[in-house]
């Protein structure tokens, strides 16, 4: 029996960062995509969320990716500020979230909405293994 699950979708996380969270341990990630912070934005602590490895100009139904439970994520802003010269200088500004994440199951996507700038990502997805008491 499969079940759906309709949750947040981090795209363009690579295979080796996938491999690791499939061992089972916790792993913190720091994600600076933009598409992917604007994904964070509604997520919490205790909330599951699919990761692919797809970008997300590509990601469509039947992209395959892990399902992963939130243990923590900060969203933050850093500053830069590089001299050149005594007097010229540059500032920047960096946004990055860093998520700790573990390993729940591998999943299919079997719908996905919000792949246009600025949207969150969102994916239906089959989760190939989920039992009920007594089946």
């Amino acid at each position: 029996m499969n079940c759906v699950i309709k949750c947040v979708a981090l795209t363009g996380i690579t295979n080796p960062v996938l491999d690791e969270l499939k061992k089972g341990k916790p792993r913190t990630l720091e994600l600076q995509s933009a598409h992917n912070l604007i994904s964070l934005t509604g997520v919490s602590p205790g909330d599951v969320i699919f990761l692919t490895s797809v970008d997300l100009d590509d990601f469509t139904r039947g992209d395959r990716g892990i399902i992963v439970r939130v243990i923590s994520l900060t969203i933050q802003m850093k500053r830069l500020v590089e001299y050149v010269s005594p007097v010229y200088y540059e500032e920047r500004e960096r946004m990055s979230a860093r998520i700790q994440v573990q390993y729940v199951d591998n999943a299919v996507s079997k719908s996905v909405v919000g792949t246009k700038w600025g949207e969150p990502t969102f994916v239906e997805i089959i989760k190939p293994s989920c039992y009920r008491a007594g089946s």
